[in-house]
């Protein structure tokens, strides 16, 4: 019978989450592979101990893994470590960073001392529609850390300078010794840079920074829309140990207009004609956004009926496809007061149509509709 978890780590099934966890560090750097290189026997010790704390360290399965019996479990398809590797579980026990990676061989491992890069920064912006439409300068502006003025940026108090650390010698790491390996860990008491302040600078307190208000100018491109981000390189988070800036994201919101709606790179808008030029016909003049245009209304047009005006929409982002259209919707408007004159003329204009040529959409629905209209 395959040995059950609570013997893989050697602890009675009752016992606390407390005495597994400890159970298993004790193992775990037991039968570590940096301990035991080439050793596949202690490598697949290593992988049940694992398997095994993956298990009883989790509430829910420790329940289930009692009800069922170890075998019934395992086939069951619960003897797995949920998709993790035996590293991410020695890590979330002994904590990742520095700590972790000298398990692992370090060979990727970042310098304590190293340039960080600085974080992104988000901004917020919103514009007007023609600006989105036109292109548009606009200046922001945000606090960020800027380099300290009285000690340039060094953390020291002028006419003094930074001192070897007592604590690491300068090497900006410390080593300590735990279940029988070394272990190298950023010197805490230099932060891992080796040397500490003599006199930290009064106006940053040391940090080296200090919080300014920067203006910038940001150009809007013209075709931007709501969730566009333009990307100011270096404009972001200011850099640790000479490391550069970060990134700044201005991302767009773009507010509504009075007439014209954007979809996509097309403009739309809706254009009222009275009755008498839907039936007749007519030109109209319509506004695009970049000036008015005369547009030709055939005869009969019905209200709902979309006209193309084709290049005259949003400019767009990529130059190669120019610009949209803009699409006009036809409503059709029924004067909503009539004097008695042209009531009059109305009365005599019903009197000579027939529903069956001249209103061919009602007499159509009407037919379909007897049934219902009895």
């Amino acid at each position: 019978m395959a040995e059950d978890y609570y013997s893989i780590l050697g602890v009675q099934k009752g016992c606390s989450s407390d005495e597994i966890k400890k159970a298993y560090r004790k193992l775990a750097m037991q039968y570590h592979p940096d301990r035991n290189p080439g050793d596949k026997a202690a490598e697949e010790k290593f992988k049940s101990i694992n398997e095994a704390y993956s298990v009883l360290s989790d509430d829910k399965k420790r329940q289930q893994y009692d009800q069922m019996g170890h075998q019934m479990y395992t086939q069951g398809g619960g003897g797995d470590m949920g998709g993790m590797r035996p590293e991410d579980i020695f890590s979330s026990v002994f904590g990742s960073g520095d700590f972790f990676s000298s398990f692992f061989g370090g060979g990727g491992r970042r310098r304590p001392d190293a340039p960080e890069p600085g974080e992104d920064f988000l901004y917020e912006l919103r514009i007007g529609f023609e600006e989105a439409m036109f292109g548009v300068d606009k200046d922001i502006s945000l606090n960020r850390e800027e380099s300290c003025s009285s000690c340039h940026g060094s953390g020291a108090e002028p006419g003094t300078s930074r001192k070897k650390c007592p604590q690491c010698g300068g090497s900006g790491q410390v080593t300590m010794s735990l279940g029988g390996l070394s272990i190298r860990q950023p010197c805490r008491a230099c932060g891992g840079q080796g040397s500490i302040l003599e006199k930290p600078c009064k106006t940053c307190r040391g940090t080296g920074t200090e919080k300014k208000r920067k203006t910038l100018t940001v150009h809007i491109p013209a075709g931007v829309d709501t969730g566009s981000r333009l990307r100011l390189s270096g404009e972001g988070g200011m850099g640790k140990r000479g490391g550069p800036r970060g990134d700044l994201y201005v991302e767009l919101t773009v507010g509504k207009h009075d007439i014209f709606v954007r979809d996509n790179d097309n403009i739309l808008c809706d254009v009222p004609i009275p009755f008498h030029v839907a039936a007749l016909g007519g030109v109209v003049t319509v506004p695009t956004i970049s000036g008015s245009e005369e547009v030709k209304i055939p005869a009969g047009i019905q209200s709902g009926t979309r006209l193309l005006m084709k290049g005259k929409g949003a400019p767009s982002l990529n130059s190669r496809r120019g610009r949209g259209d803009q699409i006009l919707r036809i409503i059709v408007e029924t004067p909503a007061s009539l004097s008695s004159k042209q009531k009059e003329l109305l009365q005599q204009f019903a009197e000579t149509v027939k529903e069956s040529s001249n209103y061919a959409k009602t007499a159509t629905f009407k037919d379909k509709a007897k049934r219902f209209c009895k």
